[in-house]
């Protein structure tokens, strides 16, 4: 799979997908409500506070890679925006619905487990039970033409392990195996965070020591 996206590129692809399955009666999309779609708090990870005009560039540059092109005479005037991204006459990639709602879902809120997809896709298409969910990612993962999903390693406590997608390109170790890597960086950050608060400590009490003098000193002038 030679295709790379930024996660600003996934966001606008998977909201055309979204707004294409959920509300059809509204696609293709104005920019407004491409902007509106991306920023949306809900169904989001992370939440973004993007501009039209950041949006108008990622559309611009998505339609330069065939991803994404403008649509009229559609009763407006406003230009609308629909996705080529997959299941279309303009290109070879194909998915299923189940497969479909699954990469859509990662390109809304990243990294999640079967259960949370489950969960969170079934708006989009239906899963009888999570094994339909472990089923579609399995081939999702060895599809010829992929893969497109890496299974990520278990968190520590969690009895499922996360599904990421591979459309920002393949994960590294350190991504794949994320659990330790966050551990590790979570015992850094309370390392420099105790650090800093021997520092804060001994500054409070070099400071209550030379507020002490200068009292001292002030009763003595007194006198």
């Amino acid at each position: 799979m030679n295709l790379e996206l930024s996660l600003h590129e996934t966001r606008v692809i998977g909201c055309l997908i979204e707004k294409e399955i959920t509300t059809p009666e509204q696609y293709p999309l104005s920019l407004n409500a491409l902007t509106n779609a991306c920023n949306q708090k809900s169904n989001r990870d992370p939440v973004l506070n993007l501009d039209e005009v950041a949006v108008q560039q990622l559309i611009d540059g998505l339609v330069k890679k065939r991803l994404v092109s403008e649509q009229s005479g559609y009763g407006s005037r406003v230009p609308k925006f629909q996705h080529l991204f997959c299941n279309t006459n303009f290109g070879t990639l194909k998915f299923s619905p189940q497969e479909l709602a699954i990469v859509c879902e990662l390109f809304l809120r990243g990294p999640q487990t079967p259960g949370e997809l489950r969960s969170r896709a079934s708006r989009m298409c239906r899963f009888g039970d999570v094994s339909e969910v472990e089923a579609a990612l399995e081939q999702l993962a060895a599809r010829a033409d992929g893969p497109f999903v890496q299974r990520l390693a278990r968190e520590p406590g969690k009895r499922e392990s996360r599904y990421a997608h591979l459309f920002s390109g393949e994960l590294g170790a350190a991504d794949a195996n994320d659990a330790p890597g966050r551990a590790s960086d979570e015992a850094q950050g309370a390392n420099i965070a105790e650090t800093r608060l021997e520092r804060l400590e001994r500054r409070l009490g070099d400071l209550e020591i030379e507020v002490d003098r200068l009292k001292r000193r002030l009763d003595g002038a007194g006198d």
